[in-house]
């Protein structure tokens, strides 16, 4: 299974919603936001090697609370990247080690389409704000082009009671609220899931409902 994790819009915490979704799935997670990663580094080889064909994509796969398949960070690693490989890199990471999580770069463009083209199904990330939704609804026409069947969305970060049932009816798919908590902001930099430093919390449960949603 390759799940997806997209959002339109950058900073509603697409990506610590997909390390966290990995830790509860017990996946792989690689990052493909190949211009602004966020994901653990770490030495050694990372997906724009990989996608530049300088290194095997199982040499990639950084060992953690949640296995990481890191991106560098240069412009010139960037440019370098063959986004053509993605598919054949996901896939042998899905036969090495099953589930994968792809933390997608935000927007419409190709380096976020090839990610959705890959996955067999995605989940869409929104914050409670008006605009958000506008920009997930475009990442939700984008996957269904791509024939990336929605598993569900996150609407993140919530401190008020957000419309769920509205953003549920305008992606056509089950949403989850996920309450904003310190512990899931920090848990990329102190490589810590949430599910691990606080089971019992209200965020954990979210995210564990989402993560109950992806076929197995």
């Amino acid at each position: 299974m390759i799940l997806a994790v997209a959002g339109g819009k950058g900073g509603v915490g697409k990506t610590t919603l997909a390390y966290n979704v990995a830790a509860a799935l017990d996946a792989v997670v690689v990052d493909a936001d190949l211009g602004m990663a966020d994901l653990p580094g770490g030495r050694g080889p990372d997906l724009h090697d990989v996608l530049a064909g300088h290194a095997a994509v199982t040499e990639a796969v950084r060992p953690g609370p949640v296995d990481v398949v890191p991106c560098g960070r240069t412009l010139a690693g960037a440019r370098a990247a063959d986004l053509t490989n993605l598919t054949a890199a996901v896939a042998a990471i899905e036969r090495e080690h099953g589930t994968v999580v792809i933390d997608c770069p935000a927007g419409r463009r190709a380096d976020a389409g090839v990610p959705l083209a890959v996955a067999d199904a995605c989940l869409i990330v929104v914050s409670p704000r008006a605009f958000a939704l506008a920009d997930a609804i475009k990442s939700r026409a984008l996957a269904r082009e791509l024939a990336a069947g929605l598993v569900g969305c996150a609407v993140n970060r919530v401190t008020d009671d957000p419309p769920t049932d509205a953003i549920a009816d305008a992606l056509g798919a089950p949403a989850a609220v996920v309450p904003a908590d310190p512990r899931v902001g920090r848990s990329v930099v102190a490589e810590e899931p949430v599910v691990d430093a606080a089971p019992d919390s209200e965020a954990t449960a979210a995210i564990r409902s989402l993560a109950d949603r992806v076929p197995r």
